[in-house]
């Protein structure tokens, strides 16, 4: 099987428990993930990141292959909370 089949047949759950092996380095039952493990687990979840998710989250692969980053501005504006106007009728004062 290809890569490109393999990340193709991957279920979003298998993802998630690549990502957290990935960040732990740890396999779900604890043991701890060879460098090989690791280099793999970490092909695959980039992979799927840019083949499947195709996320514009910060730090993620894009569909492009490439890592997605923003300005400062643009984070700025992505999380600044929008400004909501109260509205008084004069009797509610």
């Amino acid at each position: 099987m290809n890569l490109n089949a393999l990340i193709q047949a991957m279920t979003p759950d298998t993802y998630e428990k690549l990502v957290q092996s990935v960040e732990t380095r740890r396999w779900a039952d604890g043991t701890l993930l060879t460098e090989a493990q690791l280099a793999h687990s970490l092909q695959l979840v980039m992979a799927y990141q840019a083949q499947v998710l195709k996320s514009e989250e910060l730090f993620t692969i894009g569909a492009d292959g490439q890592m997605i980053q923003k300005t400062k501005a643009e984070l700025k504006k992505q999380y600044e909370p929008q400004p909501s106007i109260a509205r008084f009728s004069h009797d509610d004062l």
